[in-house]
């Protein structure tokens, strides 16, 4: 083989070992990004359940919050029937004193 020839092909080989082995992670290296990567999802699952939890707890708030805004809703309206009872029939004791005052005979 000529000396051209030789330097190619070493070159070759070195370039390829290079190439193959400079590609390659240890495993450390890859437990260790690994762990990061893990550290920082457990830290938003962290989060995540907190925020859960919060939102729950808000919906079971705005539900009760619902629930007494709808009783008292009902409230108000069996307060305005009652009143518009309570109308006519103030209404009809008013006629009944202006009929009477009306029959009435002035001295």
């Amino acid at each position: 083989m000529p000396l051209p020839l030789i330097k190619a092909a070493s070159a070759t080989v070195m370039l390829a070992s290079a190439l193959g082995v400079g590609g390659c992670a240890t495993r450390g290296f890859v437990r260790e990004q690994v762990g990061v990567v893990n550290q920082r999802v457990d830290a938003l699952e962290a989060r995540l359940r907190d925020t859960d939890g919060a939102a729950r707890s808000g919906l079971t708030t705005a539900q009760a919050a619902q629930a007494q805004a709808q009783a008292a809703g009902g409230q108000a309206q069996n307060n305005a029937q009652r009143l518009d009872q309570l109308n006519a029939r103030v209404d009809g004791i008013e006629q009944r004193m202006q009929e009477t005052r009306r029959k009435r005979p002035r001295h």
